[in-house]
């Protein structure tokens, strides 16, 4: 189901159809130094992982990660969307490109398009964001559609404090 367009790129949200694709993302450097080792190696992992999480947010908090592809060709070429922490007061908003894509402003135009989608059809007036403290091109991307840098917090189960931004209206 597409859940939203913009210039160049469609988001949708993610089916066992993508486990190919979500193998890949999942086990890029950057996604493990970044965000963390999912320990998903197979196909048939990847399709558990989309259906317990990816699929299980859509139902439990009506959005999620969803599936950036190109308008033109429907290629994957990252995630973008909201995820909902226990451990964080607002959703939390998420993405990551498959590095062929990087640099190319994709991450910038799902990001803007998911936060406007927030707003207008999810009714959400916050939205944080995490990164680990040397993400600096994720740090940028937040600040230029609109989050503030706001503390360096303590997750559960992560050693090492990480960058908490805010958006709200």
């Amino acid at each position: 189901m597409n859940i939203l367009e913009t210039k160049r790129l469609i988001l949708r949200e993610t089916s066992v159809d993508d486990a190919e694709f979500m193998l890949d993302l999942l086990n890029q450097p950057s996604f493990i130094k970044y965000i963390g080792d999912r320990n998903v190696r197979t196909i048939a992992e990847a399709e558990a992982f989309i259906e317990t999480r990816y699929r299980q947010s859509y139902r439990d908090n009506g959005f999620g990660l969803y599936v950036v592809e190109l308008k033109e060709t429907a290629v994957p070429i990252g995630i973008c969307g909201f995820v909902k922490r226990d451990t964080l007061p607002a959703p939390d908003i998420g993405f990551a490109f498959l590095p062929q894509f990087c640099g190319q402003g994709f991450a910038v135009e799902s990001a803007a398009g998911s936060m406007n989608y927030g707003e207008e059809v999810l009714g959400f007036t916050k939205v944080l964001a995490i990164t680990t403290q040397d993400n600096e091109s994720s740090g940028k991307l937040l600040l230029k559609i609109g989050f503030k840098f706001v503390e360096l917090v303590k997750m559960p189960h992560d050693d090492d404090a990480l960058k908490l931004f805010s958006w709200s209206i």
